[in-house]
């Protein structure tokens, strides 16, 4: 979509990844994959460089407490942007959006696009549970294509889970059984709160089942992974 060059393969990154992994020493933590694109606009020098910087760093995993309490913001999205879903290093309107909600108590905040349409959280995907069926935006709302959102709309119809990809206002938040918010490195949170509106359940049974289904997925990759490397 960026049009930047990937000059890497994935087995070059993963094998940096590893080496990364190694050298802090890391058990249980998170890494961060940053492609840094140096050969274009006018800020350039004449020393030589790399087309496209590789950047790999690690860090602990974060803490949160659940249920979570999420505040809302007004174009914190813009749908028809032809940079949505586009996840870019360019995060000051996430960081200021964020801290702006923490300033008020709350653990993270909707972002609504331009049309009041529920998009996402600052660093997480959304989901609304309705009579035993999971809605959440589709990506035409601007949201991220997040890595966890996709896995669950992977294994969760195998698992007898409904889902539905609708367009969403805050009122069918506020109305719902159940809500959620899903990142990489933090899963299934259930939802509390939504600017003032207390959800009955939190987390509620189809959240909870829901992480039992993604944490069985996830030992089962990691123990396909570490059985394939075992071989080679």
């Amino acid at each position: 979509m960026i049009h930047m060059p990937i000059p890497y393969t994935a087995a070059k990154v993963r094998v940096h990844l590893h080496e990364v992994i190694r050298a802090n020493k890391v058990s249980e933590g998170a890494a961060r994959i940053y492609l840094v694109y140096n050969q274009v606009g006018h800020w350039q020098s004449d020393e030589a460089q790399p087309p496209v910087d590789l950047i790999i760093y690690t860090a602990g995993l974060p803490e949160y407490r659940e249920p979570v309490r999420l505040a809302l913001r007004e174009h914190g999205r813009h749908a028809v942007s032809p940079l949505a879903g586009v996840k870019t290093i360019s995060w000051l309107p996430n960081v200021w959006a964020v801290a702006e909600a923490q300033k008020g108590g709350f653990d993270e905040v909707v972002l609504l696009n331009e049309r009041g349409e529920v998009a996402e959280c600052t660093a997480a995907n959304i989901f609304a549970v309705k009579n035993n069926k999971v809605f959440t935006p589709p990506l035409s709302s601007g949201c991220l294509d997040g890595v966890t959102r996709g896995i669950l709309f992977e294994i969760a119809p195998e698992a007898g889970f409904s889902f539905v990809e609708q367009t969403l206002r805050p009122d069918d938040l506020y109305s719902s059984d159940e809500v959620f918010i899903t990142s990489t490195n933090r899963s299934l949170i259930g939802v509390g709160e939504i600017a003032g509106h207390h959800i009955a359940s939190a987390p509620g049974p189809l959240t909870l089942r829901l992480e039992d289904t993604f944490a069985t997925y996830v030992t089962d990759y990691v123990s396909r992974r570490l059985a394939s490397s075992a071989v080679r």
